[in-house]
């Protein structure tokens, strides 16, 4: 299946790799060219450059949905026959939602959300940010004003951080600490130290010259009222964990020919096929492109030179060095070529191979996006 149709049979396509290989830009082109065909896209995105909100014609990424106007599609000469949308991710916001959405009273909501661990841990606790990129995946796809939603996965050092990410959840409220925390904690508030055995008395009495009984006092708030959300927590997260797997969810693995993206590429893609999540396709992007060699002896490629140059410049000292960029070109595009096969003999038949060459300039607007994505559709 080429790109192209995966893009046009599926409700939703996430794009991963690690980080640095294009994958925002990438995620990006793909709603592009889905939104050119006539489909109504939103581009989610988790941390994007800056570039990229320029690229859509927007001053910005927020965290609230933006339209992409389809005036600027024709200022760049393209036909937008859909439409496209475009946020950004706010892990605590999302979190406030769960929060919202599964407190067993107003009481317990406020509770938590005036917590201080909890708005450390909403914000800047690790592994939080890929899940509550799959919490936002999952609502978003049940929207029925979408006919596809293209997100762009966070830069991680590691492929199962952002696949496990709903079970790291679950795993995380029901940890055996969790579970110290709230026996020794339930009913006692600020009274725990006497009502608990002498072992934990010592162990928390020693944190507590640490940290703070204050500081104590908020964990225990925030493990108990997590410990209430924990029932529709664990069922969400559950619901999350299928999504994944449903047949209107396409993976798109982004990788460059760099020899450790390549083994990154591997390793991820074995992760998505023993998660039983559909890789669709695997993009090669930054590959350098072999170029001929020229047909013309070098004397007549110094005259050829000549016409073109200014008389200040030295044709016949410049072509030397022209041929050997070429050959270094060349002897890089054989390097690259040698990496792309070697992740296609790795990973099989069964996902699509797609280069996207090694452009001279950054992607900058729609029609750079329009470009990136004719190669990823293969009508470049």
């Amino acid at each position: 299946m080429s790109l192209a149709e995966v893009l046009g049979s599926h409700r939703v396509v996430v794009t991963v790799g690690s980080g640095g290989v294009g994958k925002t830009t990438t995620a990006a082109a793909m709603a592009v060219h889905a939104a050119m065909e006539g489909r109504k896209v939103l581009c989610l995105t988790i941390d994007p450059a800056r570039r990229l909100a320029n690229s859509l014609g927007l001053s910005e990424m927020t965290t609230s949905e933006q339209d992409v106007p389809t005036a600027l599609f024709r200022n760049h000469g393209l036909e937008c026959k859909g439409a496209l949308s475009a946020m950004m991710l706010d892990t605590k916001r999302t979190f406030d939602g769960l929060v919202e959405k599964y407190a067993s009273s107003e009481e317990a909501r406020d509770r938590i959300l005036n917590n201080q661990i909890y708005r450390y841990v909403a914000s800047s606790l690790a592994g939080t940010q890929e899940y509550m990129a799959m919490e936002k995946l999952h609502e978003v796809r049940q929207d029925p004003k979408w006919d596809l939603v293209v997100l762009d996965t966070p830069p991680t050092a590691s492929a199962l951080d952002f696949l496990t990410a709903p079970e790291r959840l679950i795993d995380a409220i029901d940890s055996p600490a969790m579970r110290w925390f709230l026996q020794v904690f339930e009913g006692a508030g600020k009274e725990a130290f006497g009502l608990v055995g002498r072992g934990a008395t010592v162990l928390l009495k020693g944190i507590g010259r640490i940290t703070g009984l204050g500081f104590l006092e908020q964990v225990a708030e925030f493990v108990s009222g997590i410990n209430d959300l924990f029932g529709g927590f664990k069922e969400r997260a559950e619901q999350v964990s299928d999504a994944l797997r449903s047949p209107e969810v396409a993976f798109v693995l982004v990788t460059s020919p760099n020899p450790l993206a390549i083994g990154e590429a591997r390793f991820f893609s074995e992760k998505l096929e023993a998660a039983g999540m559909k890789r669709e396709a695997v993009i090669v992007n930054q590959v350098h492109m072999p170029i001929e060699e020229p047909s013309i002896s070098a004397e007549e490629q110094i005259a050829v030179l000549r016409e073109a140059l200014p008389a200040s410049i030295d044709a016949a000292h410049i072509q030397p060095r022209l041929a050997e960029a070429l050959m270094a070109e060349r002897e890089w595009a054989s390097a690259d070529r040698a990496q792309v096969e070697r992740l296609a003999d790795e990973i099989g038949n069964e996902a699509r191979i797609v280069q996207v060459p090694a452009f001279d300039e950054d992607v900058h607007d729609l029609a750079a996006l329009a470009r990136v994505a004719s190669f990823l559709t293969e009508a470049a």
